[in-house]
């Protein structure tokens, strides 16, 4: 895999402990996947926020890379495990609750805006056409391939803080023009309200599988009706796109 000058001294820890880490992520990645390089990316939407999912072996990892991990690009963050003033009125504990905001406060310290939302592109990080991102959360994944037209993979939580460290992200799969055709045409009736369009993903993501749907007969869908999409075919189907005629 050929890495640049700046690159290699990421990877040799010449720019901090951190950025070794992340570019070693991005390495072992971009070794699976057959990825010849690195590619610059504009943005980062990173996941692995909840504690219930971290636990303290995570809390301890994120505080690690915060001690001198600066992220590169405009990075945002996906919801936590609580709602963070409200957490009393939910029932959650003080302890989940004080774990839940170190992680938070890790990040922060990393440059990251703790947007906790998973519709990043609402909230201030909006690439534009032909951008190469990184992100994680599946059906903001599929709105930024499909709506926006920006590139990324679907991306884990490590992954995405690992290219939102370094600004970098292996250039393989949705990266790459040709891979972003799509395989299946489906035709659909005329759809009312974005009912309908979840309803579309839903089935279409269980019957397309990995396979990059093109959908036949939209006459028009505005920014809920996609986002509702996006949503539906992620959460039953391994796409992270669709196209529309």
């Amino acid at each position: 895999m050929y890495l640049t000058r700046e690159e290699e001294k990421m990877l040799k820890g010449e720019m901090g402990y951190a950025k070794q880490v992340a570019m070693e992520i991005l390495v072992a990645l971009g070794d699976i996947y057959g990825a010849e390089k690195m590619v610059k990316i504009s943005s980062a939407q990173v996941s692995g926020v909840s504690y219930k999912n971290l636990g303290e072996a995570g809390v301890e990892w994120l505080e690690e890379l915060s001690r001198d991990g600066r992220v590169e690009v405009y990075t945002t963050l996906n919801p936590a495990g609580m709602d963070i003033e409200r957490w009393r009125e939910m029932g959650v504990s003080r302890e989940f609750a004080e774990q839940q905001i170190r992680i938070i406060e890790a990040y922060t310290r990393m440059g990251i805006h703790p947007t906790l939302t998973c519709t990043p592109y609402l909230a201030g990080n909006k690439p534009s056409l032909g951008d190469h991102i990184a992100w994680a959360e599946s059906s903001a994944v599929v709105y930024a391939n499909s709506v926006i037209g920006a590139r990324t993979n679907r991306e884990g939580g490590p992954s995405a803080l690992a290219s939102a460290l370094t600004g970098r992200t292996p250039y393989y799969g949705l990266h790459i023009t040709e891979n972003r055709a799509y395989s299946v045409k489906i035709n659909v009736p005329n759809l009312r309200d974005e009912y309908d369009f979840a309803l579309l993903g839903y089935v279409s993501g269980k019957l397309s599988k990995e396979k990059i749907p093109l959908f036949s007969g939209v006459e028009s869908a505005d920014q809920v009706e996609l986002k509702a999409l996006g949503a539906a075919i992620a959460s039953t189907g391994g796409i992270a796109m669709f196209h529309i005629e």
